[in-house]
C-alpha cells in the first residue's frame, strides 16, 4: 500500500516546471516554483541561501544554464508528508562534466516550494 503524501501529489508537476523554467529562464517561470518566502541552498546549510522570489530569481539568472546545454533525468526516491527527494543527473554538453544531483524539496500547500536544496557531485 502506498502511503499518501501531499509532496508525492506535487512532485511530478513541479519537476517538469522546474525543467521548464531551467530551459527558459524566464523570472515568472523561476517564480511560479516557489513560496514568495522560499529559501533555495545550492549545498546543506548554505551560508548565503536564495531567499524569496527576488533572491531565487537572482541567484538563478548569475548560475544559468542556456538551453539546450544540457540533459537532465530523475527519479523520486520517496516522500515523508511535504518534502520529496529526487535523484538527479544532469549531463552538460562538450567538455562540462556530468553531475549527480540529489534534492530535497519542500512543499506548501499549493505545491509550490517553500525550500529547495540541492547536492550535485561530479561525475569521476
Amino acid at each position: 500500500m502506498m502511503e499518501h503524501s501531499a509532496a508525492r501529489e506535487y512532485v511530478g508537476a513541479w519537476m517538469e516546471n522546474y525543467q521548464t523554467a531551467w530551459t527558459s529562464n524566464r523570472p515568472e517561470d523561476i517564480r511560479a516554483l516557489f513560496t514568495g518566502e522560499a529559501r533555495y541552498e545550492t549545498r546543506p546549510n548554505d551560508p548565503n541561501p536564495w531567499l524569496g522570489h527576488d533572491g531565487i530569481v537572482e541567484g538563478w539568472l548569475e548560475a544559468r544554464d542556456e538551453p539546450a546545454n544540457w540533459t537532465f533525468t530523475w527519479e523520486l526516491l520517496g516522500t515523508d508528508e511535504d518534502t520529496a527527494f529526487v535523484q538527479g543527473v544532469t549531463t552538460y554538453l562538450g567538455d562540462r562534466p556530468t553531475y549527480d544531483n540529489l534534492w530535497v524539496i519542500r512543499f506548501n500547500g499549493d505545491g509550490r516550494a517553500s525550500s529547495f536544496t540541492e547536492w550535485f557531485m561530479e561525475r569521476a
